[in-house]
């Protein structure tokens, strides 16, 4: 299972007013496990950010004015995404900058590239109804060290959300079996009949007999006769 954590930053808050993506990273995890092949990028957005962005991120317009174009890099990072599940906190925010980017280029959609989206942000939400879920809480939260961020970087930020969703789902989220609502259709296995099958039962001995009679005298003496078994024989 190949799974890439997914992060932007960006000039402002509206794809729809011009506002570009300055930086992307990228976190790649294979079976839950981190692989190190990350991938990360400062792009030139060929406008200014807004100075509440700037506050945010920390990235000059001089710092990116000699940085790649996102037509430059877009090959890239679209052969490093293809085929995995791709999760972003808040996906619909960083999905609808990228597919902008797309459109600029007159290149189909993000999703396209992709075998599916997940949104962090939604399972935080049905975790922890009614609280803050921004991932500054879920780190707070869920115990991961976020001490280095003091500004926010799409490379960080895409390794921290790998640890919160790691801590999300670690869990079984459901101990109810299914089998005991009928047997399944599509389960892809045989059906067994376990009426065929007859059970081994193993007599105990006398003197298994006698140890167990001991302990339950041993009970029900420290209960002062009042263990459930003596009164259910009676």
């Amino acid at each position: 299972m190949r799974q890439i954590f997914l992060d932007t930053e960006t000039t402002g808050l509206s794809p729809e007013s011009g506002d570009r993506i300055i930086e992307i990273g990228c976190v790649e995890m294979l079976n839950r496990r981190l692989s190190g092949n990350d991938l990360h990028f400062y792009v030139n957005p060929e406008r200014p950010s807004c100075d509440d962005a700037v506050r945010v991120h920390g990235l000059s317009d001089e710092f990116l004015a000699d940085k790649p174009l996102f037509a430059s890099i877009a090959d890239q990072l679209f052969e490093y995404v293809a085929g995995a599940e791709v999760i972003i906190h808040n996906a619909g925010f960083d999905i609808g900058f990228l597919n902008e980017e797309l459109r600029r280029l007159q290149r189909p959609k993000f999703e396209t590239f992709v075998a599916s989206i997940t949104d962090s942000l939604a399972i935080a939400r049905e975790m922890f109804p009614g609280k803050s879920n921004s991932l500054d809480a879920l780190c707070r939260r869920l115990e991961v060290d976020n001490a280095n961020r003091n500004l926010h970087g799409a490379l960080l930020d895409a390794g921290l959300l790998a640890e919160v969703y790691i801590r999300m789902t670690r869990g079984q989220d459901s101990l109810v079996i299914d089998d005991l609502c009928g047997p399944s259709t599509d389960s892809g296995h045989e059906e067994v009949d376990l009426s065929a099958f007859v059970l081994a039962v193993i007599e105990p001995s006398v003197e298994e007999l006698a140890a167990h009679e001991s302990v339950l005298m041993t009970l029900d003496k420290a209960s002062g006769g009042k263990t459930v078994w003596r009164r259910a024989m009676a």
